[in-house]
């Protein structure tokens, strides 16, 4: 014979079966022949009368119904928390392109194993949307892709913004907008923005004495790295402050006041003497070295107050820019592997680092465009 399969009482037959085994209990009779009786065992029976004892059909109905929403209740915490868990999945932001919601879609879905009704409901994509196949790029958004994927190799420090700059300058009729979405859509790296220090110095405003024409003002100052043996290099910066341009970069192991007076008479023998000369209150520039060169040139000598970097804010915007795009990210083997790389780099940040004070012009195209522009008049 065949076990008869478990059979499940529902709360109304509970009830009554509770009902009719206290009448037979009443009459006199044993328990386990009531049980028999209502072909049950003795440990259901009591755990019937302590779950549903003294309860009327009415009361289990409505326990049943109680269960039921709780357990509604329950899928529903548990489905939003996990809704929760996908949005903080997908990043800080909103996904404003069909594009980004279907890689979104699709990257919840693996992640956390749901439907894809339930990743395009999270992310607010429509199913048949989710569905389009995209169009296939054209040659020219595949070469212009291929161009921004090796400007980030070459520069790998500047983002979205130099690299539309630098793609119109390059011939590509492009507007930021389009850049920016290329850039991400490749996975670009985007630098961080650095947090600005306060100012805790004392000084004047920045800006005084700023110059009107090339070689009035030339700002330097020191700057320290390290070759790969642990031995300290050190730069000699000199920036022309209208051009911008990055005058010389002299590398050595020490730098002293004579070799200050060595670099600047070479300038001056190519450039001219400044009129004025902005520096700080350093050991080295404070020389007499220093002063005899400034009085026998008629050079005059401006220097910041102390604990002002900011008074000398052209060669500290310089130095910043050197150390985030070169120093940060180079392991010089030998001093004549610094001087040759770091001498590189000058020449392409005259050459071809566009400012937005020149108007998108490098350092070099403003020096040419002034001359061009006020040597006749000079004449």
């Amino acid at each position: 014979m065949t076990a008869n399969k478990r059979r499940r009482h529902t709360p109304d037959q509970i009830i009554r079966k509770l009902a009719e085994g206290n009448k037979l209990l009443g009459t006199g009779q044993e328990l386990a022949q009531v049980c028999r009786h209502l072909e049950i065992t003795e440990s259901t029976w009591h755990r019937w009368l302590a779950q549903y004892g003294g309860m009327k059909a009415n009361d289990a109905k409505r326990l049943k119904e109680l269960e039921a929403e709780n357990a509604r209740l329950k899928k529903l915490v548990a489905n939003q928390a996990l809704d929760i868990d996908m949005l903080k999945e997908i990043g800080v932001g909103k996904l404003l392109t069909p594009n980004r919601k279907r890689r979104a879609a699709a990257m919840l879905r693996e992640r956390f194993g749901v439907s894809e009704r339930r990743a395009c409901s999270v992310v607010g994509l429509h199913r048949s949307t989710m569905r389009l196949t995209p169009p296939p790029l054209g040659d020219e958004e595949s070469r212009l892709r291929a161009w921004l994927r090796t400007f980030s190799t070459d520069r790998p420090r500047w983002g979205w913004r130099r690299a539309a700059k630098m793609a119109r300058r390059a011939g590509w009729a492009v507007n930021d907008k389009r850049i920016r979405r290329l850039w991400r859509e490749e996975g670009l790296r985007i630098p961080q923005r650095r947090r600005r220090k306060r100012l805790t110095g004392i000084g004047v405003n920045i800006g005084a004495m700023c110059p009107i024409r090339p070689n009035v003002i030339w700002a330097m100052d020191f700057q320290f790295d390290t070759t790969a043996d642990g031995r300290t290099i050190k730069l000699l910066n000199i920036i022309d402050e209208y051009t911008r341009e990055a005058l010389a970069i002299e590398v050595g192991r020490s730098i002293n006041a004579d070799g200050v007076v060595q670099v600047l008479d070479r300038l001056a023998a190519t450039r001219g003497v400044p009129a004025y000369v902005r520096f700080d209150n350093g050991p080295e520039f404070v020389a007499h070295a220093v002063r005899d060169w400034c009085r026998f040139t008629g050079t005059g000598s401006l220097f910041i107050d102390p604990g002002s970097p900011w008074q000398n804010a052209w060669i500290e915007s310089f130095n910043g820019r050197m150390r985030d795009e070169l120093l940060n990210g180079w392991r010089f083997d030998s001093l004549l592997e610094a001087r040759v790389i770091i001498g590189d780099w000058r020449t392409d940040y005259n050459i071809h680092r566009p400012h937005s004070a020149h108007g998108e012009l490098t350092p070099n195209e403003f020096a040419l465009q002034w001359a061009t522009t006020h040597q006749p008049q000079a004449a």
